[in-house]
């Protein structure tokens, strides 16, 4: 399904429209959710607006650097990767992502493509592309867990989101 966001404004607010039904899935089992798109489609946007619902109140960094930045919330653990400078998908096995990833934890991973076989299963894909000003949204569930978060109501069952 593709959604239309108006802005940098209605992307934060798509991600933290997912944020309850994202935590009420993790609490099951560890979600990874893919964030794909070219370089300020506004990845780290929607990651801003996912830990905004979800209770953060501190500042969002993209973890370009760092590759991983944790934060621990009231409703899960969210594990931010950013494997853009990733050389190597090998290099994730020092990162303990495998030691991180159990229940009541969500990963959010930007530029997944780089972790090869070393990432666990997605169970939901977000693609964001340039629309205009705006951009495109592209959701899609990989899991019965990724379904069962497309199923709760909210933006993504909308045909735009934004003025």
């Amino acid at each position: 399904m593709a959604i239309r966001l108006a802005d940098a404004a209605a992307t934060e607010e798509f991600g933290r429209a997912l944020a309850a039904p994202l935590a009420a899935g993790c609490r099951k089992a560890p979600l990874l959710l893919e964030l794909e798109g070219p370089l300020g489609a506004g990845k780290t946007t929607l990651a801003r607006g996912l830990l905004r619902g979800l209770g953060h109140a501190g500042r969002v960094r993209s973890p370009t650097f760092t590759l991983l930045e944790p934060y621990d919330l009231a409703d899960c653990q969210l594990v931010h990767l950013d494997l853009y400078r990733l050389a190597d998908p090998a290099e994730l096995d020092y990162l303990g992502l495998v030691d991180v990833l159990g229940p009541g934890t969500l990963a959010l991973v930007e530029w997944p493509e780089r972790g090869g076989d070393r990432l666990p299963a997605a169970d939901l894909r977000l693609a964001l592309d340039y629309d205009g000003p705006g951009r495109q949204l592209r959701c899609e569930a990989l899991s019965p867990a990724g379904r069962g978060v497309l199923a709760a109501p909210g933006p993504w069952r909308a045909e735009a989101v934004g003025p």
